[in-house]
């Protein structure tokens, strides 16, 4: 009888059991469903950029302005003989050289521009300060910044040309950390009518921290450029706030900013960088960073988009790959055209990845030697920081850096000393206020402020 009952609760029990593992299947079933129902929601808020919109722009092998470019630079070098003084050739010839470096990133071109622009800054006697003010400018494309300044400085002497000295003296100015001067210089030249005060404002802001106030000037700019009809002001104005919308948390329309500058320009690399930024930092989409990047280092050579790859290989953990773009990096920087104008992106990657503190640390006093920012001697407290040497590295920030720039970077390396030097009230409030900056640091460094 007994066995009789344990069968039947065995049947019973078996029921039972098959009832509630079809009753978990189900549950769980439903719950997966859920799941990705909320997923595939999240992802489609999530998508900004229309890859079947920016496509068109990545298969351009011809380079509109690039070839622009060359027909200008051939038409004026058969105006000039060896060893001529045809002055009114040479600015059209450093010009064009220009745009050939900014449209391939040859750095070549902006040495040619820079010899042309020497020449011509020498012999000229009637618009003499033209010629400077464009040295000046070269001299800042490649990070000369004490030179360029003479050069503007040289202009301005000449007091024929005021205003427009005045604008180059602020970019000076600016660069070289010298705030007071180029707030003097900004007043100088104020009208909120014109672009060229409007651009430089919002820089001003910028600096200050007022990200409000930038865009608002920006997009003030953007309407005398759309009236003006200047593509070069537009394309100028579109990057520029596509960035500075990028920063306010405003990604849809960065997007869209960066695909009208595109619309002007097919081929422009930072445009197309700006929105590879936009899929790998804000939709997580690394691999299609890389398609994007891929297609501009197939006709644009500027070292850092190596540098930018190996960060997206990292995140995707694909050590070699990332090892393969650093050593490309390392490769194109040993050409010494560029001079000083990778100094932090070298010393950062020997200080990181390498461990090589010294000569980190030698660059680093050189940067800011060149160029004494806020941002050059973040570079060096950060090294220091990595070295082991928390208490200089604490000295340099709090002397030089700590409420002196609103940069995410440096507020990431202030927080970082203070919690080596066991400061945590003075580094959590921060950690806590970079959290809203994941987007512009990125994933990878975004993922050292969780870890921290």
């Amino acid at each position: 009888m007994k066995g009789k009952v344990d069968s039947v609760w065995a049947v019973i029990f078996n029921k039972q059991n098959q009832k509630t593992i079809l009753m978990r299947i189900l549950i769980n079933i439903i719950v997966l469903l859920i799941s990705v129902f909320v997923l595939s929601c999240g992802n489609k808020e999530q998508l900004i950029t229309n890859s079947e919109e920016y496509a068109q722009y990545l298969s351009i092998t011809e380079n509109q302005a690039s070839n622009e470019a060359k027909l200008q630079l051939d038409f004026w070098n058969k105006r000039i003989k060896k060893d001529s003084l045809q002055l009114t050739a040479l600015g059209p010839v450093a010009s064009a050289y220009t745009q050939l470096f900014e449209s391939t990133g040859e750095i070549k071109y902006l040495k040619l521009a820079e010899k042309a622009l020497t020449k011509s800054s020498a012999i000229a006697t009637i618009g003499k300060s033209d010629h400077l003010l464009a040295l000046a400018h070269n001299y800042i494309s490649q990070h000369r910044f004490i030179e360029a300044k003479e050069a503007a400085m040289g202009a301005y002497l000449l007091g024929t040309n005021t205003k427009a000295t005045e604008m180059v003296l602020f970019d000076v100015s600016m660069e070289l950390g010298e705030y007071d001067n180029a707030h003097g210089y900004l007043e100088k030249f104020a009208n909120q009518n014109d672009y060229n005060f409007l651009i430089r404002l919002a820089k001003w802001n910028d600096y200050k921290g007022n990200l409000d106030a930038t865009i608002r000037n920006m997009e003030k700019a953007l309407k005398i450029a759309l009236s003006s009809k200047n593509d070069d002001l537009l394309l100028w104005s579109y990057t520029n706030l596509a960035d500075y919308y990028g920063h306010a948390g405003r990604i849809k329309e960065s997007y869209e900013y960066y695909i009208k500058a595109l619309e002007i320009d097919p081929a422009n690399a930072y445009a197309k960088k700006g929105i590879a930024w936009i899929t790998y930092s804000y939709e997580d989409r690394p691999e299609e960073a890389l398609k994007i990047l891929d297609a501009i280092t197939d006709t644009h050579q500027s070292p850092d988009y190596f540098l930018l790859k190996a960060e997206v290989e990292e995140y995707l953990t694909n050590e070699i790959a990332k090892k393969i773009n650093l050593i490309k990096y390392s490769n194109a920087i040993k050409d010494k055209s560029y001079g000083d104008m990778y100094n932090v992106h070298t010393a950062l990657l020997l200080a990181e990845e390498y461990e090589v503190f010294d000569k980190a640390l030698e660059i680093a006093d050189l940067e800011i030697e060149n160029r004494p920012t806020p941002q050059s001697y973040d570079l060096k407290a950060y090294i220091l920081l990595l070295k082991g040497e928390h208490k200089k590295a604490l000295k340099i920030a709090e002397e030089f850096v700590v409420n002196k720039t609103f940069e995410p970077v440096a507020n990431l390396h202030i927080a970082q000393i203070y919690k080596a030097n066991n400061l945590l009230g003075k580094a959590d409030p921060i950690f806590e206020d970079l959290r809203e900056s994941s987007y512009e640091l990125g994933p990878v460094t975004s993922g050292k402020i969780t870890n921290l």
